[in-house]
C-alpha cells in the first residue's frame, strides 16, 4: 500500500540525514605589519612649461598659441637628452563685469620636459623660458631603480616579518607558529611637489641654476596573518 508523505516533511526529513559540518576555527591568529625602506636619489627630472594669453579675437588667439608653442617645440627636441611632450590646451571666453558678455578669450597650452640630465634640462627651461613660463618642477624615481630597490627590499621586508611573527610567538607562550597569509605591497611619496607657476623673463642674463633633486623613501609593506601554535 503506498502511503503519500508530504513534501514539506520529506525535506525536512532529507536535511535531518545530512552530516552536521561544523564551521572551521580559527584560533590564536594574529596580524602582523612590518616594513623595510631604504632612501633613493631621485633621477628624474620634470618640468612643465605653458603659455597664456588673452585676445578679442579667439581665432586670432589660437594661432598665436599655436606659433608659441611650435617655436618651442622645434628648439625643445633639439635636445636629445630631454623626452618632450606636449600637455594640456584649453581656452575660455572672458566676460563683461555683468558676466553676459564675451569680451575676449583666454587660452592656454603646455609643454612637458622630462629627463634624467639634469643639467641639460635645467638649460633647456631657462632658454625656452624667454617665451614660456613655468608651471611646475619636481623630480621622481625612475621605474627601473624604484623595482631594483624594491626587488632588494622584498627579502628584507619578508624577514622583518618572520622575526616579528618569533617574537609574538614567544610573547604568548607558543612553541611555533605558521604563516596563515602575508601581503607584500610597495609604499612611498611618489606625489610631486611642484613649484609655484613664476616668470623668469627678468631673470635671462643669469647663468643656469643648479638643481638638487634630493631623494625619496622606497618601502615595501609585509601585511599578513599568522597562527602560534600553543604546547
Amino acid at each position: 500500500m503506498f502511503v503519500s508523505v508530504p513534501r514539506s516533511i520529506a525535506l525536512l526529513a532529507c536535511i535531518a540525514c545530512l552530516p552536521a559540518v561544523a564551521d572551521e576555527q580559527h584560533y590564536n591568529q594574529i596580524s602582523l605589519r612590518a616594513e623595510a625602506s631604504s632612501e633613493v636619489a631621485q633621477d628624474r627630472m620634470h618640468v612643465t612649461l605653458f603659455t597664456e594669453s588673452q585676445h578679442e579675437d579667439p581665432a586670432q588667439l589660437a594661432a598665436q598659441t599655436t606659433r608659441t608653442m611650435n617655436k618651442a617645440l622645434q628648439r625643445a627636441r633639439q635636445a636629445k637628452e630631454v623626452e618632450v611632450s606636449q600637455g594640456s590646451r584649453s581656452s575660455y571666453p572672458v566676460y563683461e563685469e555683468k558676466g553676459q558678455q564675451i569680451t575676449a578669450w583666454r587660452e592656454r597650452a603646455e609643454l612637458r620636459l622630462e629627463s634624467g640630465d639634469f643639467a641639460a634640462l635645467s638649460k633647456l627651461t631657462g632658454e625656452l623660458m624667454q617665451d614660456l613660463k613655468m608651471g611646475s618642477m619636481y623630480f621622481s624615481v625612475s621605474d627601473s631603480i624604484r623595482q631594483q630597490n624594491e626587488d632588494a627590499l622584498l627579502k628584507d621586508a619578508v624577514t622583518a616579518f618572520r622575526a616579528r611573527a618569533q617574537l609574538a610567538t614567544e610573547a604568548l607562550g607558543g612553541n611555533d607558529y605558521k604563516i596563515v597569509s602575508l601581503n607584500l605591497t610597495s609604499a612611498g611619496n611618489f606625489q610631486p611637489e611642484m613649484m609655484r607657476s613664476v616668470s623668469m623673463k627678468s631673470m635671462d642674463a643669469m647663468p643656469t641654476p643648479d638643481v638638487e633633486a634630493g631623494t625619496r623613501q622606497i618601502s615595501i609593506n609585509a601585511d599578513g596573518v599568522i597562527e602560534v601554535q600553543m604546547p
